[in-house]
This record gives structure tokens, C-alpha cells and sequence, in this order.
């Protein structure tokens, strides 16, 4: 599972609590002794030989330097609980993230009504316990809906905001450990949703999906919106031939003709900054088909636009700076790094400063998980089941992959974040030996040896 967690634990009120922020939101806030109880839990559960070091007891009262450096060990250790592969996919640890929300934002266990948005603008209200965790929830609304138990694992929840110009931002991908109806109500803003989409990257899975009345309704209006949107572009002769298959409702057919558009399938993110191919650039960023897509702003004011294929990231880590005074209202900025495979012997890194790093990171994990599964020959529905299910079990060489730990520091000293190369070099050789893409990014893009398309009608 991806490492979504991101514990920006800082004093609060008293030296001995702390806020806990998980994808730069404030989730929760503990005390130090809730903490080591949560260790002494999982110690006893699994063994002290498997358990992260913890920060020891003081007697007398901590100095500011003595809170200070413990603060950072405790964001240590709950880097490391969440890193492991059997204690951050444990219940026991889950359950105290979901407790500690509950208890924070002081919302009583009681049964509620949840609106769950589709992406036609339809409402799914489902009855659920405020203390509903994220798959709970999106059980009652595949049972609301009567999605068949096997297509469950092909959606998933997802926080978002809508902009005042019928924008949609992809805040987080709700995980395991957080309170879908906790999480949504904290914001206090209208602007938020929970919205049900699908979950997968591979088109080759749709038909499992177009199978099902229910699941061919969902991908239908999943595509709708997103042409409406201008997430995938349209020309005119297209824009008729759909509009046709719609008059028909032909939506089967629809969504084929969908399928060979550009940027099917893509998720698109709000502007931010690269320094790629220079620093300052503004970009719009945009996920899908195994690789992030650039919508690039030069300095000189040109638009350049080019693809970073996930097979030829080396690495990737989010990294994170806090600023503000009070924890409580402190601003996370988010950097999302990877070292990309620029021509056949020279690697560069690449930086994207934007709020929803995280997301972005959480998309490349989900393609290189599909990856995997393609390389291996296994089922993608079982993986999408295993994965609703709680956690992938993937064969050896899978576990090799790990998910990058957020927080890396850029010093290369530290430890290294996951390494894609030598893992996905069997899955497209050639694409890491010499790129075929006609818009892969090379050594040379920027530089005036490559024709970038020109942004004009297709600009997203």
C-alpha cells in the first residue's frame, strides 16, 4: 500500500500533545501517552524485535530543545509504523488514526445520512455510523447502487473541492485509516465532496466494468464529465459522433469512442510550479496512461507540452516544510520529486510544488501496483479486490517495490526512496533503453531538438 500517511507531529497547548497532519490536513491530535500506548500495543502484538524504537519517558519537564527533539523522534517512529508493510497495514494501527480523528473533532458515534457525489452531479445518500472507516462506506454506496461485490475493488473514494467556476480539485484519495464522514464534516465548507470514481488506470479493465449495467452507468458518466470538463480533448468531428452515440444512447459505444481520445482516463491537477525544464515554470499537470503529463509555461511565455513515463522513473519521495507559528493553523508545502531516466545514460530530478503532491504520488504508486500485476500475469480484479480488502499480498519480487516514504529529505545521504528502474525494466525495456514515445520527454526536449505540440485548441 502507498504511504500516505504524513505526521507532521508538532507541540500543541502542552509539551506533551502533538497534531498528527496525514496528506498535509490536520487529522488528529494525540498526546504522548496515547502514543506509547499505541507501542505498547503493537509490541505486544508483534514483538519487540519488529517494533520501531520510541521515544523514552522523561521524569522531570522537558526544556523547548528536549520537546523539540522529541517531536522528532515521535514523527519518526510513526514513519516507520506506517512504513512497514505489516504494522502500517495492521487494524490495530488504523483503528487508532480513526479513534484518534474521532475523538479530535469530537464527533459522536451516531448513525447519519452521507452524500456521495457521482460524476454526473447525482447524490448517493447512504445511511452509515459516523464511525464508518473509507471501505464501509463505500460498501454502502456500491450496495445503494447495487454495484456487484467483484467490481467494488474498481472504485474508491475521493475527496474533493468544487470552485466556485465548476472547477474539480482532487484533494486526497480516502484512505483506510480516516472517518469518510469525520474527514468531510471537519472542513466545514460546502465546497467539499466525497466523490465515487473509478480506481484504475489500464482502458483494458473497462470491460470488466461495461459488463455490469451499474458499472456501465458509472464509467459512462465518469467520461461525460470528464469531455465536459475538458479533461479529455475533443475535436469537432468527434464532438458530433458523440453527441450522436449520446441522442442513441449508445453507451457502450460512447465510452469506446472515448477510450481513443486524448487524455482518457486522466486525472487532471490544479496549476502549480516545476523546475522543469527551468525553475518558475508554471505547469498543469495531469495523470494517466503510466506517465504524468506536462502542460509546460516557459519563462519566455511559450507552451511546451511533454509526458514523464512511470517506467522510466528511477525513484520518487514527497517531501514537506511547515510554516506558521500555531500548529494548528500551519501551512504544509508539498514538493513532489522523481529522477527520471532523460536519455540512455543520464538521469535528472524533476520537482512539482503543488498541495496535491500527495495525490500525484498516491496515482504513480496505483500504475506501478497495475504494472506489477501485468508483469506477473495476475488478475487485476483480485488485485483491486485484495486492495479493497485491505492490503495488496503481492509474490516476492512485487514486495520489492515499496511505496516512497513522504518526507524523504533531498540529502542523498539519507536513506534511498523506492527504485522503479531495476524493477520495471522487463515491463518496457525498450521505453527505458531508448524512448518510442512521440511525446516522452527526453534529454533534449527543451532544447530546441524536439517538436513539442503546440498548446493552441488542445490547451487543457
Amino acid at each position: 500500500l502507498l504511504f500516505c500517511l504524513l505526521p507532521l507531529i508538532s507541540p500543541h497547548s502542552f509539551p506533551q500533545a502533538y497534531n498528527i497532519h496525514v496528506n498535509g490536513v490536520l487529522h488528529c491530535r494525540v498526546r504522548y501517552s496515547q502514543l506509547l500506548g499505541l507501542h505498547e500495543q503493537i509490541k505486544k502484538e508483534y514483538g519487540s524485535n519488529v517494533v520501531p524504537a520510541f521515544p523514552p519517558k522523561k521524569i522531570f519537564t522537558l526544556t523547548p530543545a528536549e520537546v523539540e527533539q522529541r517531536r522528532e523522534q515521535l514523527e519518526k517512529y510513526m514513519q516507520a509504523v506506517r512504513q512497514d508493510p505489516l504494522l502500517g497495514a495492521s487494524e490495530m494501527f488504523n483503528s487508532f488514526l480513526r479513534k484518534a480523528q474521532q475523538e479530535t473533532q469530537q464527533i459522536p458515534t451516531e448513525e447519519v445520512a452521507l452524500d456521495i457525489c457521482l460524476s454526473n452531479g447525482q447524490k448517493v445518500t447512504v445511511n452509515i455510523l459516523t464511525s464508518d472507516q473509507t471501505e464501509d462506506v463505500l460498501d454502502a454506496v456500491a450496495t445503494k447502487l447495487d454495484l456487484p461485490d467483484d467490481l467494488v475493488g474498481y472504485f474508491s473514494l475521493f475527496l474533493v473541492r468544487e470552485g466556485v467556476d465548476g472547477g474539480l480539485t482532487f484533494v486526497r484519495k480516502l484512505q483506510e485509516f480516516e472517518l469518510p464522514y469525520v474527514s468531510i464534516t471537519s472542513l466545514r465548507s460546502s465546497e467539499f465532496h466525497i466523490l465515487l470514481r473509478k480506481s484504475y488506470w489500464d482502458m483494458a479493465y473497462d470491460g470488466d466494468v461495461m459488463d455490469n449495467r451499474v458499472g456501465l452507468n458509472l464509467l459512462y458518466a465518469q467520461t461525460v464529465s470528464d469531455i465536459e470538463r475538458g479533461w479529455i480533448l475533443v475535436n469537432k468531428d468527434q464532438h458530433r459522433q458523440l453527441k450522436s452515440l449520446q441522442e442513441k444512447g449508445s453507451k457502450k459505444e460512447f465510452i469506446h469512442l472515448g477510450q481513443t481520445l486524448k487524455y482518457y482516463g486522466y486525472i487532471k491537477f490544479d496549476p502549480c510550479i516545476t523546475d522543469f525544464p527551468e525553475k518558475g515554470c508554471q505547469v498543469i499537470v495531469s495523470a494517466g496512461n503510466n506517465e504524468l503529463n506536462f502542460h509546460v509555461k516557459l519563462p519566455n511565455e511559450q507552451m511546451k507540452e511533454g509526458s514523464f513515463k512511470v517506467t522510466r522513473m528511477r525513484c520518487w519521495r514527497v517531501t514537506s516544510s511547515v510554516s506558521g507559528a500555531d500548529s494548528s493553523k500551519c501551512e504544509v508545502k508539498l514538493e513532489l520529486a522523481f529522477e527520471y531516466l532523460m536519455s540512455k545514460d543520464r538521469l535528472q530530478w524533476v520537482t512539482i510544488t503543488s498541495q496535491q503532491a500527495i495525490m500525484m504520488s498516491i496515482c504513480l504508486q496505483s500504475m506501478v501496483d497495475e504494472l506489477m500485476v501485468k508483469k506477473s500475469g495476475g488478475s487485476i480484479k483480485k488485485m483491486l479486490r485484495k486492495r479493497h480488502n485491505g492490503s495488496i499480498h503481492r509474490s516476492d519480487s512485487q514486495q520489492a517495490v515499496k511505496s516512497p516514504p513522504l518526507l524523504d529529505s533531498p540529502d542523498p545521504n539519507r536513506e534511498q526512496i523506492v527504485k522503479l528502474s531495476t524493477k520495471l525494466s522487463s515491463v518496457s525495456l525498450r521505453g527505458i533503453s531508448a524512448s518510442n514515445s512521440a511525446n516522452d520527454i527526453s534529454g533534449n526536449d527543451f532544447h530546441g531538438n524536439y517538436a513539442f505540440e503546440g498548446i493552441g485548441d488542445d490547451d487543457l
